[in-house]
């Protein structure tokens, strides 16, 4: 039997972490300064609206500072020197090129963009709530903060957001050309109308209805799990797993949850809260934690519900399809959640499942759907 070498996890007071941080700052704050330098090819003009440059301006500077303190610290108690090495290089590249002194000037809208400052402030955002959460409430004690598919999952944490503006039309397509001649103001106005709480509040239940069936038929349709398997392929649930998804997943499931937001036409700021909730939450119901949320978790989706979805065990297949709400799953006969247990691993069955971006996006299109038995037997159970 493979003999299977489980890594230690980072630990405070070594300096490593400290180093770490120093360099994904260094790294955050030269693209940043890239982002000021080129805002009409590399920043997302929606996005522009809700902050401002003179407030990016301060948490460049901030940053950059933060990035020197901890390669200080890291230089201090950590017998390896390079990461604290190159968060010093990557820091003073930054200041070197305008770190302190960039322009937060107004941007005008060009035809195409990629989308590298939300990238950088959701990449910011969710590593300095998650990796903290992980690391002092692991739910995986053994599970190594950078585990051997790291690399793989911020790959497609970074595409992703890099081609929103891509995703984003095209998502939007289906809703377009099947609803829109269909003359939906007075709803709109109907919707928008109802108190911002009611009106959220179903945002989510509509989208998530949506989902939950999409997601479904992900799961019931041979082809379509083809590239639903990609999601489901880690066996280190963490706070970059959720972002492990096929293009084509990505394209079926946002489009379908376009089409309720389109035809019932919500609020600006609705619209704005369901995108900022739902960045947030799918993050959190992938993460390596052990917090169970108290009754909240039978009202919202949390990690131990969702990742009973991912679990490995046969036994256990094709319940909680739901993203937000569990009482979705309790409708259709899918829930699962015993008391305070979680499954013991997660993942695929089959053991031969590529590795890396490349080969996973590739996967689909490249076998025959009958062409390995373990293949359809994982299937068939799902």
């Amino acid at each position: 039997m493979k003999k299977i070498e489980v890594k230690e996890n980072l630990r405070f007071g070594e300096g490593i972490i400290s180093g770490y941080i120093s360099v994904f700052l260094g790294i955050s704050t030269l693209l940043g300064v890239i982002c000021f330098k080129y805002p009409e090819w590399l920043t997302t003009p929606e996005f522009r609206e809700i902050y401002t440059g003179e407030s990016m301006k301060i948490l460049l500077t901030a940053c950059i500072i933060a990035a020197m303190f901890f390669a200080v610290l890291s230089f201090i108690f950590s017998r390896k020197k390079k990461w604290p090495l190159i968060g010093v290089i990557l820091s003073a590249a930054t200041i070197i090129i305008g770190g302190f002194d960039v322009d937060p000037r107004a941007v005008d809208k060009t035809g195409w963009h990629l989308g590298l400052d939300w990238l950088l402030l959701d990449l910011f955002l969710m590593a300095v709530i998650f990796v903290p959460i992980e690391m002092v409430f692991p739910k995986r004690k053994s599970q190594s903060t950078f585990h051997e598919e790291w690399r793989t999952d911020l790959v497609y944490f970074c595409i992703s957001h890099l081609l929103v503006q891509f995703f984003g039309i095209i998502t939007q397509q289906p809703a377009k050309l099947f609803f829109g001649w269909m003359g939906l103001s007075g709803l709109h106005e109907s919707v928008q109308s109802l108190p911002f709480i009611i009106e959220l509040l179903f945002a989510f239940f509509i989208t998530d209805f949506f989902q939950y069936w999409t997601h479904r038929f992900f799961h019931t349709h041979h082809f379509l799990w083809r590239f639903h398997s990609i999601h489901h392929s880690t066996e280190n649930m963490d706070w970059l797993a959720g972002s492990r998804t096929h293009f084509v997943d990505i394209f079926v499931t946002r489009s379908m949850a376009f089409v309720p937001l389109y035809v019932f036409g919500f609020s600006t700021i609705t619209f704005n809260v369901y995108v900022i909730f739902m960045a947030i939450h799918a993050v959190l119901i992938h993460a390596n934690t052990r917090i169970n949320f108290g009754f909240l978790k039978y009202i919202f989706a949390t990690p131990q519900y969702h990742h009973w979805h991912h679990c490995k065990n046969p036994k256990h297949y094709g319940k909680n399809f739901a993203t937000i709400f569990p009482f979705i799953d309790k409708m259709f006969g899918t829930y699962y959640l015993p008391k305070d247990e979680w499954p013991e691993d997660t993942g695929l069955l089959e053991t031969n499942f590529p590795k890396g971006y490349v080969k996973q996006a590739i996967y689909p299109f490249t076998k025959s759907p009958f062409d390995k038995d373990l293949e359809m037997e994982e299937y068939s159970k799902r």
